[in-house]
Formats: structure tokens, sequence, C-alpha cells
């Protein structure tokens, strides 16, 4: 018999699109990466050291850490600190808190200031908006998240921001896709969530009766071919058309079915 989630219910046309943030519509990726550069540039004891074996070993901290921030082991500033002495002693440096904390300091600072939107976020956003009620679903702190969608010019296109913070849980966990659809007074029939997460944004919106749109930006593998995939956000009109399952009218601003339905 196949599971649960190996069979996709009859979508409707949306109403509702919920977004991830960090890696679909903020690009943290290539963000981390110039600031990494940007942190270690000039220092001896990074001379001839590979930046993406740097981002892959800051990468894999971050990702161990950031659920026991969430869950409130950690302040940010601690885990922040905490990170950075992990990520610096193999190089000699970070031996000392205070040492760590100078760091994490200066590349949280260079990191605000190269923060980047995924190329193609800002354009979609811009054209759903007009049709669409637009959520972010996040796995984050709040006030970073304003910060994020303010900085890149994408705050007032969001609706409703739903956080990891605010609600008290993460990705997949149901209950934060409850709430966004109960913010946005939607139905999850009509809600697509499009995310680059499989667990947090594919099978959590699964779980909860929404259509999702994986955005494979880094050649994931795609584990139920069910699944919708794009491995871009441009060019816009033919992402508008994976998410919603109508085409954009660019002069006239309407937009329109495509001819055959969602499910065919």
């Amino acid at each position: 018999m196949p599971s649960q989630l190996e069979l996709l219910p009859p979508f409707a046309y949306p109403t509702t699109i919920l977004f991830d943030l960090d890696d679909t519509l903020f690009d943290h990726a290539n963000t981390a990466r110039a600031t990494l550069a940007m942190s270690t540039a000039g220092m001896a004891e990074f001379q001839g050291v590979d930046l993406e074996v740097l981002y892959q070993q800051y990468s894999e901290i971050l990702e161990e850490m950031h659920p026991q921030v969430m869950a409130g082991l950690y302040t940010h500033e601690d885990a922040r600190r905490l990170r950075f002495q992990r990520l610096l002693a193999p190089y000699g440096l970070g031996t000392t808190a205070s040492e760590a904390a100078h760091f994490a300091q200066k590349h949280y600072q260079h990191y605000q200031h190269l923060r980047r939107p995924v190329a193609g976020a800002l354009p979609l956003l811009e054209a759903l908006k007009p049709h669409y009620q637009i959520g972010v679903v996040t796995n984050n702190r709040t006030l970073e998240q304003q910060e994020k969608l303010q900085q890149l010019g994408m705050a007032h296109l969001i609706d409703a921001l739903i956080t990891s913070e605010d609600v008290g849980v993460l990705k997949p966990h149901p209950r934060i896709y409850h709430v966004a659809l109960e913010r946005l007074q939607a139905t999850a029939a009509e809600t697509v969530m499009v995310g680059d997460n499989w667990t947090a944004d594919v099978v959590g919106a699964l779980e909860v009766g929404i259509r999702p749109l994986w955005l494979n930006r880094f050649g994931g593998i795609k584990l139920l071919p069910q699944v919708e995939e794009i491995t871009s956000l441009e060019p816009t009109a033919d992402v508008l058309l994976s998410i919603t399952g109508q085409q954009l009218i660019a002069s006239t601003g309407r937009v329109v079915r495509k001819p055959s339905s969602p499910e065919a």
C-alpha cells in the first residue's frame, strides 16, 4: 500500500502562496559564502584554505545548532559565539570566548550588509501580489526575518510572516502550517508551499494537505516523483505557471488558467 505522502490530493487552483524564506526568497547560501570570504580576508590563518570547505563546515555547525537555539537552549548571541569557536578552532583561532564573540560580531555585520535575494524572487512576488495572498513560513527568529524582508524590499509584498519563534514549533510540525492558514484565512487545498527544504517544506506541507513546490537549487534528490520541482525562480512566467497553474498576461497584468487542470 502506498504511504499517505505518496497519495497527493486533487489540489485546487490556489488563492494563497506560502514561501520559505532562507534559501528560497533570501539567498542565504551565497550570502554566507560571501560573508565568510569577507570575514577571513587578509587573515594569515586562512591563507590557502578552500572557501567551499570552510562554508561546508560553517553550514554543518549551523544546521546542528539552529534547532537548539529555536528550542531555547541558547540565546542567539551565545549560539553565534559557540558556532564560531567551533569553526575557528581548527585554524588556531577563537580559543577564548571574547575572541570568538568579536569574530562573530564582525561576521554578522558583514552578513547583514551582504544579504541578497534569490535570483527572481522579487519579480515573482511582485507578479503574485495583486492576485494571491502571500505568506512566509520560516524556522527562525521573528525580528531577524522581519529585518531580512525589509532589507530585501519584500516586506510590503508579504501578507503574513509566520515564524517558528512565534508559533513555538519548527517546520515540518503541522501546527506552524495551521497557524499560517488561520492567519491568511485560507484552506489547505487552495494553498501552495514553495520551499527548498525537502523535510520542512515539502513533507511538512503534504502532511497538512498543502500542495508543495520544491525549489531544488542545489541538485538534491527528489524522494517523491509526484512532487513538482523547480530549480530556479526564473523566468517569472514559468515559475508562476508552476506555482499557480495560471499564466500571467504581461500586457494587462491579468492571470488566466492554463488549458489543462493542475492535476493533469
